[in-house]
């Protein structure tokens, strides 16, 4: 009886003496960034980078929980069959939650039904490259010289993308289609070995997120020729974008890879608005501006989850254009 007294003063003693832990024991459960792709990657930072400065907004532990598999499809997945607490949310690729549904005989999730949108977070565009000794032999200064010679050349140029049903992919079968360029497209299982066989001259140049690829556009290796997206991005100003060869019948091509933070459907108004004001409140700060610089993201956060949600139902067509256009299929 003794010891059995004793045990409960001190364990009363050392919690007195350690008052963080009687805050914990009513404090929030942590929350878990879901991260549908492996450690190491662009989304993975990200996932990281949020990590580090969302506990001292939102009064509450997070945590990075990588889910990766299916091209992001297996994360999502995870997100939409979640607690609807506030405890989870996820980063939700443009392609997972606008081009998946019209890749795939079947989806494990809806989209629209089974996942609610707090914010966007980044955007991105993707970036067009060729191998820089290989651009001089030929006379590629500029994207409209490099069509030219693919026009002049069929099926002579040979570009990598990351993989089918990519972004990447997409942006060059759109590419392809609306200038009349024909481009041997080829297809690796990312982006590191498609990047390295652009720079050694393997292939004649690669189209990716811009991470891998600046660079080797910094150091001379491959050459820069246009972005994605219909503005100028802003970690490559001087690149122009397709849209600005209007005459090459590029001037509607719009393709930015934007991620989403989104979280279950069923999770309350009040989770939702709480986390989003924690999210933008990180997303507007300087410091989370430059440490995505590296990741070859801008900073991109919505001014409601409202305005999240009807960009994505404007972005949708978009992508099921895509996807029309490239004629890929994921089954």
């Amino acid at each position: 009886m003794i010891l059995r007294r004793s045990s409960i003063l001190l364990a009363g003693a050392s919690l007195l003496a350690a008052p963080g832990v009687l805050r914990a024991q009513g404090a929030r459960r942590p929350l878990r960034v879901v991260v549908p792709f492996p450690p190491g990657g662009g989304v993975d930072s990200l996932g990281r980078v949020l990590a580090d400065r969302l506990p001292a907004v939102l009064d509450q532990q997070v945590v990075v929980d990588n889910r990766s598999g299916a091209g992001g499809l297996i994360g999502a997945d995870a997100v939409a069959k979640g607690p609807p607490d506030g405890t989870m949310i996820g980063i939700i690729g443009a392609a997972t939650i606008c081009a998946a549904p019209f890749l795939q005989s079947s989806m494990p999730f809806d989209p629209v039904r089974d996942l609610r949108p707090v914010t966007q977070i980044t955007d991105a565009s993707v970036l067009l490259v060729v191998n820089a000794q290989r651009a001089n032999e030929r006379g590629w200064t500029d994207l409209r010289s490099t069509l030219a010679w693919a026009r002049s050349n069929p099926g002579a140029m040979r570009l990598a993308h990351s993989g089918v049903a990519t972004v990447s992919h997409l942006t060059l079968a759109a590419l392809e289609s609306a200038s009349g360029a024909p481009i041997t497209q080829v297809p690796y299982r990312g982006g590191a070995q498609a990047t390295t066989d652009a720079v050694s001259g393997v292939l004649d140049g690669a189209a990716d997120l811009p991470t891998a690829l600046i660079p080797h556009v910094e150091a001379g290796r491959l050459r820069a020729l246009g972005v994605s997206s219909k503005r100028r991005f802003g970690l490559l100003p001087e690149v122009p974008s397709f849209a600005e060869y209007a005459d090459l019948g590029l001037g509607d091509i719009d393709i930015r890879s934007w991620n989403a933070m989104m979280v279950p459907a069923a999770t309350p108004d009040a989770e939702v608005q709480r986390l989003f004001a924690g999210i933008r409140q990180v997303a507007t700060q300087p410091g989370f501006r430059e440490a995505l610089r590296p990741l070859g993201y801008d900073a991109a956060p919505s001014e409601s989850p409202a305005a999240m949600a009807a960009m994505i139902a404007s972005e949708t067509p978009r992508w099921r254009r895509l996807v029309e256009v490239s004629g890929a299929r994921v089954d």
